[in-house]
């Protein structure tokens, strides 16, 4: 069952900024969770009370989201360098 993925407003600014190489590599990330939400590298984020935050790595970046499967989306709501992105 594939799931769409919906940014919210910050990734899609931040994404937009991007040289095309990492842009691209974010995207194919993206495609990926698509399919699988959950691949073997996923963590979960600690701090968050809420909901469940995961998130994945692509190279020196973060991509966190939140999975909502009544409506099988992937809502990203951060992606950033690691250093940030927790914050």
């Amino acid at each position: 069952m594939a799931f769409s993925v919906q940014l919210g407003p910050q990734p899609d600014k931040f994404i937009g900024k991007l040289d095309n190489q990492t842009r691209e590599r974010i995207r194919n990330r993206l495609l990926k969770l698509q399919e699988d939400p959950f691949p073997s590298e996923v963590e979960r984020v600690e701090g968050y009370k809420d909901e469940k935050v995961f998130r994945v790595r692509v190279g020196d970046y973060r991509i966190l989201y939140v999975v909502r499967y009544e409506h099988n989306l992937i809502l990203v709501s951060k992606v950033d360098k690691r250093g940030r992105v927790y914050n």
